[in-house]
């Protein structure tokens, strides 16, 4: 297992506008001077959290996941973002997991944000994604999971819990303060990347995207309400010592979710 290297990309979204949104993301991904494993991307990038999903979703061979396959190979690193997608009558807030080459996982966000009506608008994810990159094992979830702890209960071993979002300022005690939750719990790094700017719909985004040490409770890297651009290493022989300082995962209860 060898160190993992991230670039976070905190952004302001354009509202539905897909064509803006790529352009100043692809910009930011030329901003990357550093070689990185993984560049990570908001909730929806593409339109913003939006509830119009008819009008903007696309096919899995739709313009957005060519970007992706394009950024992915510009950078040489994987490209995580979630967009919009239509599978028959349904529609999804999905995770795209972009490899160079154009290989690619997907994750479906299970726990859709009901007080915005977004339950009513796509359908819920049923599986969680755990993928192997570099000899880490990955967990990338989407903005709303955050707030429910069995579904990111580490029963994987999972190295790194990721999670994409587009969190409201006014909630934010409640993201930096759940992400540092999830780190302590499951003994991994957590990512919680976020939007920054004003949405259509009057909702602020302060941002507050963080990485947080898997068990020293420390934010490794937080900034709030400007666009970034961050490139991190994660050192694995830090989190293989604390889990072995603090083994306490093995204690933890075995459950399956019904």
């Amino acid at each position: 297992m060898q160190d993992l290297t991230l670039t976070l990309i905190q952004s302001n979204l354009y509202w539905q506008d897909k064509s803006k949104n790529l352009t100043s993301f692809e910009q930011k991904i030329a901003q990357i001077d550093e070689s990185t494993d993984l560049v990570i991307l908001p909730e929806m990038f593409s339109t913003g959290f939006t509830m119009n999903s008819v009008d903007h979703a696309e096919e899995m061979d739709g313009p957005t996941m060519q970007w992706m396959a394009e950024q992915a190979d510009k950078v040489a690193a994987v490209i995580i973002g979630s967009i919009i997608i239509k599978e028959g009558k349904d529609y999804f807030n999905r995770l795209i997991w972009m490899f160079p080459g154009g290989m690619f996982h997907t994750y479906d966000k299970r726990h859709l944000f009901a007080m915005a009506g977004e339950h009513e608008h796509y359908t819920q994810g049923e599986e969680k994604l755990i993928i192997e990159h570099k000899g880490w094992k990955v967990c990338p979830l989407i903005c709303y999971d955050l707030r429910f702890p069995v579904w990111a209960r580490n029963q994987e071993s999972y190295d790194l819990l990721i999670y994409i979002a587009n969190w409201p300022n006014k909630r934010s005690y409640d993201w930096r303060t759940l992400l540092k939750a999830r780190a302590i719990e499951n003994q991994a790094y957590v990512v919680g990347v976020n939007r920054v700017g004003r949405d259509d719909n009057g909702h602020d985004y302060s941002g507050d995207s963080c990485v947080i040490d898997p068990g020293w409770k420390q934010e490794l890297f937080h900034s709030e309400k400007e666009e970034i651009v961050h490139t991190i290493t994660l050192s694995a022989s830090h989190l293989q010592d604390v889990r072995m300082k603090l083994p306490f995962l093995v204690d933890s209860d075995d459950y399956k979710l019904i």
